[in-house]
């Protein structure tokens, strides 16, 4: 590894490209979390015993859930190639998936463990599912719920990479290339950017964290 995966000049010459396709991963990988957390926020509504809502409406929630992130995204990927083929939406929607499933279960707990005296208080009062989630949940569990985007904001990113080796998209598409050509200086090049990218977002994600916690 130390003699042939250390870049070269020739792989310094694409890191132009090599930053391009680590952009796009990671805005996908953002877009994925995003998206996938505010529908398991309004899911996992469902699921936790905090709103009262209906026994087995919370149970199905949480069956649902579990079968989402039990199911790796690897194999989330490997299943839509048959549906969608290579290409940039088979990766969105297995991150998608993996990472609904995970967040719905935290969501879940961390509503459970954080909100129920507020919310105990604002059903004393009569106030309605709507005012009891804008004014009692979402204001008492929104640190945590930031940090739980966060992390997976880092686990999409790591994931994708390999993900996107299956769908021949974004870095791990140009890193399955570079490899195969065996042009290791490059590939090596691609790792340590992904390994940096990945540090950058860390360290953000603590700064973030200590200001909102």
């Amino acid at each position: 590894m130390g003699k042939n995966f250390v870049p070269d000049e020739k792989a310094w010459s694409r890191l132009p490209n090599i930053l391009a396709k680590l952009t796009e991963t990671a805005l996908v990988s953002v877009a994925v979390t995003v998206c996938a957390a505010v529908c398991a926020f309004f899911f996992s509504l469902l699921g936790t015993e905090t709103t009262k809502t209906n026994p087995w409406a919370g149970r199905v929630v949480r069956i649902v859930a579990a079968f989402f992130r039990n199911v790796p995204d690897v194999v989330w990927a490997i299943l839509l190639l048959f549906t969608f083929g290579q290409n940039v939406l088979t990766g969105f929607f297995a991150l998608f998936f993996y990472s609904f499933g995970t967040l719905t279960r935290t969501f879940i707990e961390t509503i459970d463990e954080v909100s129920a005296s507020c919310v105990e208080a604002l059903h004393a009062t009569g106030a309605t599912f709507m005012q009891i989630v804008f004014q009692g949940i979402i204001p008492s569990s929104l640190p945590q719920i930031v940090s739980w985007v966060l992390y997976m904001v880092e686990t999409n990113i790591r994931n994708s990479t390999l993900i996107g080796v299956l769908t021949a998209t974004g870095i791990g598409a140009l890193f399955d290339m570079y490899y195969k050509r065996m042009d290791f200086g490059s590939a090596g090049l691609v790792v340590i950017s992904v390994v940096a990218l990945i540090i950058v977002i860390e360290v953000t994600s603590n700064k973030i964290r200590k200001v909102i916690m």
